[in-house]
């Protein structure tokens, strides 16, 4: 008898065949669901809901360290996004470059959130900028209400401080009350060409070549996780998982193939063939890769980030994160 478990991811390409039975998982029957991440998160570290799940990285690592997480991961990252674009401030600030961002007010969804992990990193590796001056504003970004997944231990004198109910991160931008923001995505009032609103990175997807080049990294935002408990007792389970979820990525690279080559354009994407010879020349055709030992360095500057930035309880090694099975993979 097949053993039924829950699966819970937002819809990516790259975990669709899973979801839709394309790909199967050799002795599983899966009962999935498919939640956008700003439910799913709380969902995952709250209540631990589902036997297998998407999950932050930055909220697992936190959790990893202060020994809380019902899960271990497989190294299957289903989501991954280059950050420096997402450096925003007011025109007329004085902020003209992540650089000016230090002393400042900063705005940033979620403190603990995997984007804000990295583009801190970015501030501190890159730019230069020592972190501990800043002063953190956190909440929606542009519409609705968002609140830390999980409470954060910061020490004394470090300023996080939730903005207020009704209030969005973009409205204090544009009134001069914070200086810049952290954004997962562009704030609505950017694209609709408010000229108040900057990208502090113009020139975002050549820093960003540049910085792949230079690091390696493709930074990884979200992993999957299995229940520990389930696999103290089907120990078979986390290498099924990651054969599956590598193949459902293998489908959808090659789906993703065939469109950008066929002879009619079948995405609604004008500049889908530029986007796809730009990413193979600076990044190379497994330019999203799967597996412990090709990510372990970039793992470990997450788990460095995490500590430094206040979130991780102590030091925490990439081999923690995983189960055993996965650390030849």
């Amino acid at each position: 008898m097949a053993l039924k478990v829950s699966l819970a991811t937002w819809d990516h390409d790259r975990v669709a065949a899973i979801h839709d039975g394309r790909i199967g998982v050799p002795g599983l029957e899966i009962d999935g669901h498919i939640l956008p991440t700003t439910k799913l998160f709380p969902i995952a570290v709250q209540e631990a809901r589902f036997d297998v799940t998407e999950l932050s990285v930055s909220s697992y690592v936190l959790q990893v360290s202060r020994g809380t997480s019902a899960y271990t991961a497989i190294p299957v990252f289903v989501s991954r996004a280059f950050r420096h674009s997402g450096f925003f401030g007011r025109v007329g600030s004085g902020v003209s470059g992540p650089a000016d961002l230090a002393g400042r007010t900063v705005g940033v969804p979620e403190y603990q959130m995997t984007a804000a992990l990295w583009m801190r990193g970015i501030l501190a590796d890159d730019y230069g900028v020592d972190l501990s001056t800043i002063r953190w504003r956190t909440g929606a970004l542009d519409e609705g209400v968002r609140r830390e997944r999980l409470e954060l231990e910061l020490p004394p004198g470090m300023v996080v401080e939730p903005i207020t109910e009704g209030e969005t991160l973009q409205e204090l931008l544009l009134a001069g009350q914070i200086d810049g923001l952290l954004a997962p995505k562009p704030p609505s009032a950017f694209l609709q060409g408010n000229p108040e609103i900057c990208r502090l990175v113009p020139d975002y997807e050549q820093v960003e070549g540049e910085y792949h080049r230079r690091t390696g990294f493709f930074p990884i935002m979200h992993l999957i996780a299995v229940r520990k408990s389930l696999v103290a007792e089907h120990r078979w389970l986390p290498l099924a998982l990651f054969e599956a979820f590598r193949a459902a990525r293998d489908l959808a690279i090659g789906r993703l193939r065939e469109v950008w080559l066929g002879s009619a354009n079948r995405l609604s994407l004008p500049w889908l063939g530029a986007s796809m010879e730009r990413t193979l020349e600076t990044m190379g055709p497994n330019y999203w890769p799967y597996g412990f030992g090709a990510n372990r360095a970039e793992l470990a500057a997450i788990c460095r980030y995490s500590r430094a930035q206040y979130l991780a309880a102590r030091e925490v090694a990439p081999e923690e994160l995983f189960d055993p099975s996965m650390l030849t993979s």
